[in-house]
Parts: structure tokens; sequence; C-alpha cells
């Protein structure tokens, strides 16, 4: 069987430049059509079937985010780039919020050109990868709530282009989840995926994590190190919490973005790198600008395509779902033998407000298999475990009390007497007492701060390492299947 050459419609009213064009797409064996106005591309796509489409987006006969659009509107399986002046972001930026696949800068060489249609000419012989693609979502994304099944649309939309995403919501909701996922439905699916939490990267070692460094460019640098933006290359590259990103590297991280092309600590040259940069916060990120901790244009250039990743409590019978998923895995993975929800324990997830979001949901079925020694799980399996945020009355968030104090006098002689507190002895003993404390002060830290572990350990004044230390010393810090 014989492959086609792909085919190509060129779309520019500058009759040399489609030429030059011409002749690159022949040398690495794309098959070029040319028009040169909008009225005369939509003849040659009504005519023919292209394998992509490239235009201008200055054309005597109109702006082409009009082609873009009709592009986007009558042929979706036809991936549409646009050609912009050098520097001419803005508009670039526009092109791919109306549905181009990505955009290269005049004067495109030949590198440029194959690169870029060698992402969007995908062979399309048949439909097995349609199949593929629902059963990585259905596998991914577990629920049937409208809003997910409006996810999973907005997920697949945004898997065809090669435009920057910049998702928000509560943590817990599962934000590298879906950055993984657009990932794996892409056509970078081959690539590597790098994620990288900004919060959880010393301040120090950022630049060196982010971009790498030469041997001998700092003290300790015995040897040359690759930066994780380069290791992206090829791939999807995700900046979860991006709100913590010092001032100093937004700055790198835009020209970056920008210019594809980073420079390692210590070196004079740069190295190109080809990467799909997709961003996270749950944070406000408008809030940060006007507060000058994130730069305007940083996220003017992140937020092109724009997610917002729903809280459990939003999700209604997905609950559920979820929990029983989790408690199918888990005693999968522990080869004990499947439980089961009880209709009152299912009735009781479903009112509650879930701060922790699907991660939190994760942990309580996790802790309810260990404490439940039937083939159910009951309320008091769910609710044990004082930590949880699962309360009796649904929705009205309590803090952990600790016993009132008896006050007693005392004094000494020629002295006036002083009270002095005393309190029950704990029947558990001193040490497992304050354990409790300070467990549930970590969790309440935690749960204010949406599960945001850089931010509860400024609240609680240490260090990250030390409250890392601490949530694992309790068994706290576990990371579930919709992390972040």
């Amino acid at each position: 069987m014989t492959t086609q050459q792909p085919r190509v419609l060129l779309v520019d009213d500058e009759k040399d430049l489609c030429m030059l064009m011409h002749m690159s797409l022949k040398r690495i064996g794309i098959q070029a059509e040319v028009a040169y106005n909008i009225t005369q591309a939509k003849q040659e796509l009504k005519a023919q079937r292209f394998d992509a489409c490239l235009t201008d987006l200055n054309l005597p006969d109109g702006d082409g985010i009009q082609l873009v659009r009709h592009v986007t509107e009558h042929y979706p399986n036809t991936p549409i780039a646009v050609i912009t002046a050098y520097g001419n972001m803005e508009i670039a930026i526009a092109a791919l919020k109306a549905g181009a696949f990505d955009f290269v800068s005049k004067p495109a060489s030949s590198e440029d050109l194959q690169q870029l249609l060698e992402k969007a000419i995908i062979p399309n012989e048949d439909n097995s990868h349609l199949t593929a693609s629902s059963d990585i979502e259905e596998r991914t994304l577990i629920g049937s709530s409208e809003v997910i099944q409006q996810l999973k649309h907005t997920i697949r939309k945004i898997s065809k282009t090669q435009a920057p995403v910049f998702i928000t919501g509560e943590s817990g909701t599962g934000k590298e989840v879906v950055a993984n996922l657009i990932h794996s439905l892409s056509n970078r699916k081959n690539g590597p995926f790098v994620p990288i939490n900004c919060g959880a990267i010393p301040v120090e070692l950022m630049e060196s994590e982010l971009f790498g460094h030469k041997k001998g460019s700092f003290t300790n640098a015995t040897q040359d190190k690759q930066g994780l933006i380069q290791a992206a290359h090829g791939g999807s590259l995700f900046l979860d919490e991006i709100a913590e990103l010092p001032m100093n590297m937004q700055v790198k991280l835009l020209r970056a973005v920008q210019e594809k092309k980073i420079r390692p600590i210590g070196s004079d040259v740069e190295i190109a790198v080809d990467f799909r940069i997709i961003s996270a916060t749950h944070q406000n990120p408008e809030a940060l600008i006007q507060q000058g901790k994130f730069r305007q244009d940083l996220f003017f250039r992140l937020h092109v395509m724009d997610i917002r990743l729903p809280p459990l409590r939003e999700r209604g019978q997905d609950i559920l779902e979820l929990a029983n998923y989790f408690i199918q895995k888990i005693c999968q993975e522990w080869q004990i033998p499947n439980k089961q929800l009880t209709v009152t324990a299912q009735q009781f997830l479903l009112e509650q407000k879930f701060s922790g979001n699907v991660r939190e949901l994760r942990n309580i079925i996790e802790r309810a298999l260990t404490l439940s020694d039937s083939t159910v799980l009951d309320v008091q399996h769910i609710r044990y475990h004082p930590e949880s945020s699962l309360r009796t009355q649904p929705n009205h968030p309590t803090t952990a009390k600790v016993p009132e104090p008896e006050v007693k006098f005392i004094s000494h002689q020629g002295e006036t007497p002083v009270p002095r507190q005393r309190f029950k002895l704990p029947e558990e003993g001193l040490e497992a007492y304050l354990e409790n404390i300070e467990k549930n002060i970590l969790l309440n830290a935690l749960e204010m701060t949406h599960w945001n572990r850089t931010m509860a350990a400024k609240k609680l004044q240490m260090s990250f390492r030390s409250l890392r230390y601490r949530l694992k010393k309790f068994g706290l810090d576990v990371e579930g299947d919709e992390d972040s």
C-alpha cells in the first residue's frame, strides 16, 4: 500500500513568499496548493481535502482569523496554523483562541515549517485513535455529571492545538490529571510529560532546576545539568502552582515561552526547545496581578486556553462514582476482597463539602478500608478520623477542640495568689494527646489553604521541609490519583 503525500493549503498574498514555502515543503515531501485570498482559500477547501492549512493573517479580502474560524467550524479535522509578523504575539494569541493549531513567525524557515507540520499532520488511516482517546478519558476522568462531560469536551478540543493552557481550580480537583490527559490526547503523547510544582522548589535552586546549568557555573556545580524545561523537549511542560514562581523567574519563563529558547546558568549559548506549556494554580491570578505578585504579560501569554475544574461538591453523583472507583482500585492494590458502601454511607458522602476535593475523598476511602473488618464501609469508618473534614452536620466546618481547663489558684508564702490552669489528664497519655493536637493543627492549616502545603507551612511559620516531615509522620502526605 502506497502512502499519499500530505497535502497543505498555503494562503498568502505575497507570491514570492508562497513560492519559497512551496519549495520548502516540497523538499520535505509535502504537496502544497496556494491561495492568495480568503475567497480562493474557501473554494480550494471545498473542492479538495487538505491535511493542514497555513495562512497569513493579513489578506486582501479580510482577516486571516476569519479563515481560522471558518476552517475550525466547517473542517474540524483540518488543523490550521497562522503565519505572523515577528513579535506580533497579541495577534498570534488571538488566532490560537479562535482555533488555530499553532503559529510560525515570518520568515518561516524550512525547519520551522517541518516542525510545525509534523505536529499537525497525523496519519488518519483509521479511527482507532478515537476509541483510544475515549478509553483514556474514561480511565482518567471518573464521573458522569454534566460539568465533567463538558470538561471532557473542552479537553478534547484543546488537545488538538498547541496553544498554552491555564488550569484553575481548588486544590485536590485534579489539575495535574487534566494536564496529563491533555498531553495524552495530543500529538505530543509520545514525547515526555514533565510536571513541576513551583511551590516545592527552593527559591535558590529554581533557576538551575528549570533552566539547567553548566559545570563550574557556581559552587557545587560539578557537572552539566539539564533543566526541566529542556527535559520537556518534544512534549508538554506542566507548571503547577505557577503563582508561586518568583518574579525574576517569571521574566525568564516569559522569554522561554515566547522564544522557545533557554540559556542554562553559565552558558553563552541558547538552546532551542519545543514544548507545550500547561500551567495551573488554585489562586486567583487576576488578583495576584493587581497585587503586583504576578506579571500581566506572562499571564497573557499563558492564559490562551483556560479550564476551570469544578470542586467535588458541585459534581453530585460523581462523588459515589469516584468513591467506588477508589474502593475497587485500592482493594486491588492491597489484594483484599472488594468492599461496598452502605446506603447510609453513600448518603453521608453526598452531603459533605470536601474541602480537599478528590484528593481528600481518596484519602478518606483509603483510611476507611483500613478500619473496616467487614465487607462494607459504613459511616463510622468514613468519619472515624478527627482530621477528616467530614462532619455529621454538612457544610459547617469545625476546628478541633481541646478540653476546657480547670482553673486553680496557687500561692507561695508572702505572694499574691495567681491562677494556674489544670488540664484533665489525658487517658491516652501525654505523647498521644499532644500528637493528636499537632495533627489537628496541621490539618486545620491545610484546610485553610485548600491543601496548599507551601502556604500552610508559611501560616505555621515553619519550613516546607519541616511540614512535609510532619505530614509523613502522621501519614497525611498521600498523593491521590487526581492530585494537585
